[in-house]
């Protein structure tokens, strides 16, 4: 996505509507060229100016400065009243029952065992086969102090061991923290969507839809990996592009302290401090510690940084020279972002580096001919061992050579085409645990993983949208969201012959629904636009039937008590069942 031009450098450089029909304030985000031939029948209503200094005057008479400062919002008060009231609706939703099914469901048989031991020794050890039972009871020390082998790094395990250290070892402490995370899912998507947008109602829209998803809500309720994945990477996300509107307004006061219009083909002043980076580096680090796949998504997005600084330069008036950003820039660059996220990654396996009875802990010590020990010494040695047969299982024929009921080939999962099913209880009789289902009709309890299949849907055909929305109408906002939403997406292909889960989508739910808002946001139209009351209505129906379609499928996110019949009627494909 590089910003190779006047017009690519900076969004705000395309044409835009006449001053006459744009409103006061961003309501929406930028206008958008005409797209494409394809499009250019379709009638799109014209999209406000973004909120600058200037909102009635032309973007295109705007200095310089005032195009670098470009995305400074002037509703930031109620920007986050409404980020902290959705965020708030999300909490007490999946709040409600978290402890039940009072039991280990699903994965939850490895994760919230291992992260309770992971806290007493600082590594994962092994438990009896009985152990469920155990500790459904209330009889936890049942583990050995055996190590474990465990085949993902710690980070999510020692956050579900810090809610069970909270409430104890119990299905309300093992989901404690991804509650927490779950809830700051749809706060960090509304942050990232008003950004982006430039536009608080755009950030409501999107925040409000991943609220009601039934993989959000699931997710958020469970004790596995994926939610904390999720977060680190949309917060990750969000810290690269609160870096590129920190990077361009440095540039902006430089310009203004100095009293030029622009650095007339130098290349200016280094902008060494980049907090923001500095924090997008950490979280990635943590995404990486929860799941290693996350590197996907950092090398895309450390990339595409870059690319903004160089479009950022040739805003300012560096010309050619604006590509030795690509060095200047891109070598601490990879400092912040990379090497931040490699001793963020190190750093969380320091319970297994600083104890001595994890799984091949002593593989130095007991090997001490093999050229790893010779050159790093025992620990490192021991550790890149084990990171080394950790990638070989993943990547071995024996998995491979697995099979799983609820296998999900990728090429269905933006359509949701297989979810699946978490826990189940059949065939229950009327009267007998309360089911009160008429003769010759059955009981079922089910807890599905499965999204609101209207938000993937829509939010499918959105993607779509933004695909043509930013190769033909060049605007890099509607990039972003496609860019990193297919980094989490795409490389599962190479994975797809061993078995994968609908569930690992949830790193590619929030940027989807973003996109999703977007498009809505086309919908909606500027305020003064003619159509602005037809856009609201379709907008409007469409997100009220997301929030009744989950409302519909609520009962199978939580194992409530369904009639055979009523479970099936929410089965709306035969590949859900």
């Amino acid at each position: 996505m590089s910003e190779s031009d006047s017009q690519t450098a900076d969004p705000s450089a395309a044409p835009i509507a006449d001053a006459a029909d744009a409103p006061s304030g961003s309501e929406i985000f930028p206008d958008l060229q005409p797209v494409t031939d394809a499009l250019s029948e379709i009638e799109i209503p014209p999209v406000p100016e973004p909120t600058i200094s200037k909102p009635r005057q032309r973007i295109s008479e705007l200095s310089t400065i005032d195009r670098l400062r470009e995305g400074r919002m002037t509703d930031r008060l109620a920007g986050w009243a409404v980020t902290l009231v959705i965020s708030a609706l999300a909490f007490v939703i999946r709040f409600v029952n978290l402890g039940y099914p009072n039991k280990l469901v699903f994965d939850e048989t490895y994760y919230a065992k291992d992260a309770f031991t992971l806290w007493k020794f600082g590594y994962e050890t092994k438990w009896p086969d009985d152990a469920n039972d155990s500790i459904i009871t209330g009889a936890t020390n049942v583990f050995s102090d055996s190590p474990s082998y465990v085949v993902h790094p710690p980070v999510g395990k020692w956050l579900i061991g810090f809610g069970e250290q909270l409430f104890g070892m119990n299905s309300f402490g093992w989901r404690f923290m991804p509650l927490i995370f779950g809830t700051l899912l749809v706060f960090f998507t509304i942050r990232l969507a008003r950004r982006l947008s430039r536009s608080t109602l755009i950030g409501a829209i999107a925040g409000l839809l991943i609220t009601c998803d039934g993989l959000a809500f699931f997710m958020s309720r469970i004790a596995l990996l994926d939610i904390f994945q999720a977060v680190f990477l949309v917060a990750a996300v969000s810290c690269c592009l609160a870096d590129r509107d920190y990077y361009r307004w440095k540039l902006a006061d430089l310009l203004e302290r100095a009293g030029r219009a622009d650095f007339a083909g130098a290349f200016g002043p280094v902008i060494w401090w980049r907090p923001w980076r500095l924090a997008a580096g950490l979280l990635f680090g943590l995404a990486i510690g929860t799941k290693w796949n996350s590197m996907f998504l950092l090398a895309v997005m450390g990339v595409l940084s870059v690319f903004w600084d160089v479009g950022a330069r040739r805003l300012a008036g560096s010309s050619w020279r604006a590509w030795l950003a690509s060095l200047i820039d891109g070598i601490p660059a990879f400092c912040y972002l990379v090497v931040t996220a490699a001793v963020t990654y190190l750093a969380s396996w320091s319970g297994w580096l600083l104890t001595e009875g994890g799984y091949h802990r002593n593989w130095g010590a007991n090997n001490p001919d093999e050229p790893l020990v010779k050159y790093l010494g025992d620990p490192w040695a021991s550790w890149l061992h084990y990171q080394i047969e950790v990638f070989n299982f993943h990547t071995g024929q024996y998995m491979r050579d697995q099979t799983h009921p609820y296998d999900s080939h990728p090429i269905g999962w933006l359509l949701m085409i297989r979810p699946i099913g978490i826990d189940w209880e059949g065939d229950i009789p009327p009267g007998v645990s309360g089911c009160t289902a008429p003769e010759g009709e059955t009981c079922v309890r089910v807890i599905d993983g499965m999204g609101t299949p209207l938000l993937w849907w829509l939010a499918a055909l959105a993607l779509v949208v933004s695909v043509i929305w930013w190769i033909g109408g060049r605007d890099w906002r509607v990039g972003l969201p496609v860019l990193a939403a297919l980094s989490t997406y795409l490389p599962w292909f190479a994975n797809a012959d061993r078995p994968v889960f609908f569930f690992y989508t949830i790193t590619i739910l929030p940027f989807t629904v973003i996109s999703l808002a977007m498009v809505l946001g086309l919908v909606l139209g500027p305020a003064r636009s003619p159509h602005r009351r037809r856009g609201g209505i379709i907008a409007g129906v469409l997100i009220g039937l997301i929030v009744a379609n989950f409302t519909w499928i609520y009962p199978v996110l939580t194992d409530e008590l369904l009639w055979r019949s009523e479970w099936l009627s929410r089965m709306w494909l035969r590949s859900w069942i």
